[in-house]
């Protein structure tokens, strides 16, 4: 019996989650525009690399979003293309490890990319800046960075999304990089004028170089777990959890043995349970077994949209390897 369900935690709504991402978006092509034009304005590829940085984020919340609706799509059973329901009959979940997994690769790569030219212009001699045009464009978006973080960790306490929780971590990075450049841009606004201004070429690289060594490794956490889901890597707790469970259906009813599958795959768990049965037992009604699949579901927990378990009752060790 194969029974969409899912994890002991409340499950995302698709409408809150669809609300915040699209709000998300929104905020994220007002900085990439704002961190583009005041970038060539007071040119400092710091702050170009910034929008940049924010135009990839936002890329990345668009497609979490279309996986979002996918997802809420399938579990509702009111997919509106046919033929792409009946190409994914196992649901949408795993494309949301996907997302986030290349989401980190994207975030890291940039950085180094951004690290490698940093060098390369620190190296030519650096480059002027404008400080003004520059410190400004760094403190407002600061500050709507973190009213985006705040905004999004605060809605998701209650949705529990892997893909806010990416979003989150996006606005963290950039409210980060940028606090870094402000400290930068005001340190060189106050060295204009005096013995120290032979700086002033240096400060932009210099900083970049340093944003990106400390962002880096910041994305590789979650790339780390994504690829642990996509593989199929079986989780320890959910393992255990769910073999306490089946131990304890083996000693009340008298099997011999069970065999347990499972995997973490985005917001969604994937549980398959083999209860071995004694050859020559009496036949039993359907609605027996069912009501005993009932108890073993209601045991695990979790039951939701976003968990797929299957149990299986055989006397052939063989269906159950």
């Amino acid at each position: 019996m194969s029974d969409p369900s899912s994890p002991a935690r409340e499950v995302p709504t698709p409408g809150g989650e669809q609300r915040v991402l699209r709000f998300s978006i929104a905020a994220t092509v007002l900085v990439a525009a704002l961190g583009i034009v005041f970038g060539l304005l007071s040119g400092s590829y710091a702050i170009v690399f910034d929008g940049i940085y924010s135009l990839a984020d936002g890329a990345t919340s668009v497609v979490a979003l279309l996986v979002v609706n996918l997802i809420a799509s399938h579990t509702a059973g009111e997919s509106q293309d046919r033929r792409l329901a009946e190409k994914f009959t196992m649901g949408f979940w795993h494309l949301e490890p996907m997302v986030v997994g290349a989401a980190g690769m994207l975030m890291s790569g940039a950085a180094v990319y951004a690290f490698i030219n940093a060098i390369g212009s620190f190296l030519a001699g650096g480059r002027p800046l404008h400080f003004g045009q520059a410190t400004i464009y760094a403190g407002a978006t600061v500050a709507i960075s973190l009213a985006m973080a705040w905004y999004g960790r605060r809605a998701n306490r209650r949705l529990r999304s892997e893909l806010i929780a990416m979003d989150v971590r996006g606005w963290l990075m950039s409210a980060a990089i940028t606090a870094a450049l402000l400290v930068a841009f005001v340190i060189g606004l106050a060295i204009q004028g005096t013995s120290l201004e032979w700086i002033s070429p240096y400060v932009d690289p210099a900083v970049l170089a340093l944003v990106c060594l400390a962002i880096f490794p910041i994305p590789l956490r979650a790339v780390r777990q994504a690829l642990s889901e996509i593989l199929l890597v079986t989780p320890a707790a959910l393992k255990h959890h769910v073999d306490a469970v089946a131990q304890r259906i083996v000693e009340r009813h008298g099997f011999l043995s069970y065999r347990a599958y499972v995997a973490k795959v985005g917001r969604g768990r994937q549980i398959e349970l083999y209860f071995i049965v004694p050859a020559g037992w009496p036949p039993r009604a359907l609605e027996a077994w069912d009501a005993l699949r009932d108890e073993i579901g209601e045991a695990i927990g979790g039951d939701s949209p976003d968990r797929w378990l299957t149990i299986v009752f055989t006397t052939d060790r063989e269906w159950a390897e």
